[in-house]
This record gives C-alpha cells, structure tokens and sequence, in this order.
C-alpha cells in the first residue's frame, strides 16, 4: 500500500454534465468524509453536500470503497460531482491542501492496482485498450482482457505446468526412493499438451492482432483508376487528392475506419506503372511493399479495361471502377478472384463491395464465442519462449535438462502476467494511460 493519497478527475474533460473525483490512499477516507460530512455506507451512493471550510461547494453523490475491497486495493472515495470547471478546481484544492494528497499521475490509479494484486498485467493491458477501443471488435477484444480471459489462460497453464515441475524435481531429488515409474513419461505429455495449447493461441494470435489494430486493406492497381476517389467514398469524406492527371498519388494514404465494427487500415497507393520520374518511382515502389504486406490487397482497374488475366501480383479481390461509364459488366470472377463493378463516381455497386469486403475482414479477425485473444506483440514474445521451452523439454535427453526448460516457460507465462521480473516494462505501459486511470 502507498504513504501517499492521491486526486484526479477520473471522467472526462470539462465542463461536462458529470465530473467523477477519485481519491485513492490512506487519507481518502478522511478527506471525502471533511468534505462529506462524514462518509456514507460502504458501496452505497448516497447524495450528500460538499463543504470546504463551511463554504458549500457542490451537492454530490459519494461512493466510499474501504481497502481492499476498491479498484485500486486502498481505501478509495469518489464524488460525482456536477462537471463545471469551478467545481472540480475547489474539490481538488481541497484535498491536496497541505500536503494531504497530491495530483495523480498519469496511469497511477491503475499502476496501484497492479501493485495490490487487483489486475494483472494483461488485465491492465486490456484496460488501456477497453479505454482506446473506436470499434466494436475492438471493445469486445478488450473487454475480454480487461476482465482476466488471457490470464485464466496463462494461470491454467501455470498450474499443470507446477505440478509437472515438482513431479519431475522429486525424480532428481528422490531418485533413489521408489517413486512411481511414470513420473517422467506422464510429466513429459502435460509438457507436450501445454506446449501445443500455447502454440494455438500463438495462432489465434494474428485474429487478436488484427482485432486490436486493424485489418490493413490496400487499394492498388494503374493510375487513373480511381483509387483515391474509392477511398474518400469508404471514408466519406476528401482525405486523398483527386485528379485527371496522371501519378497524382505519390506516396501511401492511409485512412483508419470502422467496417460493421471492425477497424481497418485503408490505404490508397501510388498508381502501378514505370516512371522516369524519381519520386513517383518512390511511391510505386511503396505501393507495390503495401500491396505485398496488406491483410486484403484490392486491386482497382478500370471497368473499360478489364480483361480476362489477373492482376501481376496478390489481390483478393478485383474492383472494375466506374463501371458507370460502360454498359458492358466485367466478369464474376478472372482467375479465381471475384470481381465488382462499381462507380466512385455515382456508389454503384460500392455496398456489394463493402458487404464482401466485411466478409473478408470478419473471417481474419473474428474469433468464436468468448476466447481470450493475444493482442499485443509483448505477449506473442513471451509465449514463444514458453512455447520454445516447451519444446526442448519435451524433447529433452535428461529430467535436469527438461526441468530447467520448464522453469524457462514458467518464468516466460510469468512475465506475460506481470508475476515476475517486469519492472522494465511498467513505465512504458502506465505511461499510455490518462490521468485520473
């Protein structure tokens, strides 16, 4: 537990309709209840004047949370507080006057609940995300991380993980007393079983990676196809330059948007074609690199000049723009990928498109039902030493050898949670959140 108290505005900005003041440490109690008139029943809102020095301040409801029954794990008090900005400025002057409490920093309500053992690190990492989300897929990534599913996953395997590891130390420690002889062989499956769990959240992996940061969408193809007026249309509004002259689009645009509540990346790229031009040279390069590292590259062509071989490159679909300019459809399909007619110009076609589009993103995305997810590269690291351990220690020619590697994954799953040796990392993830989380 802190020495310190600390006061933040935990709601948004201000003026607002509502402002929440959070105190959080050994003082909380003492100073809610001053300004209170006296603290109300644990875990009941109960409405209440707000008096600094006689003077009233504020009518407020005041929630007091004893320790360790809080958010942060200390004795917590909040004011819900009507959010004009006079209001907050008097409540907080209040509590920091001398020396009582003092200003929180930022991520500090939640760097404390960390350290009280009321979240985990991933719970905190999916606290930070729950806060960011812009989409639903995003929210519901969160929210499962936020609320412990990573970690019953990575405490579950702990757990078989211990017991493998006492069982193969008493074959070292024990090995001239009559031990069972299946020791070594039923350890070594609970070794193999983990190993494969693990490497199959590795997989699922990519769908939390996506989910969290996006499903990246390349819209590629020759100049004048239209592809920086598809993107203002999926992004209803003008963030690319349209023109009649050729090589308008030198470099990579990009627009982040919510497809049915999913994040994507779409890009609009320079216009594929040879060029004595160095800097146009530049952005066909770049657009060719986005097309090869895009989730869902969309080549665009346009729908007078479509024919019957596929693009030179990867496409999972094929856009024929401004199909308004021609009576002639372009095919369903040329070579095994769909084709859509549609106009930038007029929408046509364009909710077809999205439609599949969606489809796309949801299959590389969606996960089934509640599963935890790996969303961030520092849990993909940690699992992959856990996972490699595990594979040397299932194919380990001695029990030292395959004990020593199951204490590498352990330390490994240990990490990921925060348990162990992540006092190096804890900067870096408080420091992404807002004062007064």
């Amino acid at each position: 537990m802190s020495a310190d108290t600390i006061v933040a505005l935990s709601s948004g900005g201000l003026p607002a309709g509502v402002a929440v003041l959070r105190l959080s440490g050994p003082q909380a109690g003492a100073i809610a209840g001053e300004l209170a008139g006296g603290l109300p029943a644990p875990r009941v809102a109960t409405l209440r004047p707000l008096r600094d020095r006689g003077d009233l301040i504020d009518r407020a409801l005041v929630l007091w949370f004893p320790a360790p029954a809080s958010f942060t794990g200390e004795d917590v008090a909040e004011l819900h507080v009507h959010g004009g900005p006079a209001v907050v400025s008097a409540l907080i002057e209040a509590a920091t006057r001398d020396g009582r409490a003092r200003l929180a920093a930022p991520g500090e309500f939640t760097r404390r609940a960390f350290d009280n053992g009321r979240l985990d690190l991933t719970a905190v990492e999916g606290l930070a995300d729950l806060i960011a989300a812009q989409t639903a897929a995003q929210r519901r990534a969160a929210l499962r991380q936020a609320e412990g599913g990573l970690n019953r996953l990575a405490e579950g395997w702990r757990q078989r993980l211990v017991r493998a590891a006492a069982e193969l130390e008493a074959s070292i420690d024990f090995s001239d007393e009559d031990l069972p002889a299946d020791l070594e062989t039923g350890a070594r499956t609970v070794l193999a079983e983990v190993g494969a769990e693990i490497a199959g959240a590795l997989a699922e992996g990519r769908r939390g990676s996506l989910a969290r940061d996006g499903v990246h969408v390349a819209l590629v193809g020759p100049p004048n196809v239209g592809k920086s007026s598809l993107l203002n249309r999926l992004a209803r509004r003008d963030v690319a330059i349209v023109s009649e002259i050729a090589g308008t689009t030198r470099d990579v645009i990009e627009v982040t948007l919510d497809l049915d509540g999913w994040p994507i990346v779409v890009a609009d790229t320079a216009g594929l074609r040879e060029s004595a031009d160095p800097i146009e040279a530049i952005g066909v390069a770049r657009a060719e690199a986005r097309r090869r590292e895009a989730d869902i590259p969309v080549y665009v062509a346009d729908a007078r000049d479509v024919g019957a071989e596929p693009p030179d490159g990867p496409a999972a679909m094929i856009l024929a723009n401004k199909c308004d300019l021609t009576e002639a459809p372009p095919p369903a399909e040329i070579g095994g990928i769909p084709v859509f007619a549609v106009s930038a110009l007029t929408g046509a076609g364009i909710d077809a498109w999205v439609t599949s589009l969606g489809a796309q993103v949801a299959a590389l995305a969606g996960v089934q039902g509640d599963a935890a997810l790996v969303t961030r590269h520092r849990h993909r690291e940690e699992l992959g030493r856990a996972a490699e351990a595990l594979a040397r220690a299932v194919e380990a020619p001695t029990v030292d050898l395959m004990a020593e590697d199951v204490r590498l994954a352990l330390h490994a799953i240990g990490r990921l949670t925060g348990a162990v040796d992540v006092e190096d990392l804890l900067d870096v993830i408080f420091a992404d959140f807002c004062i007064g989380k």
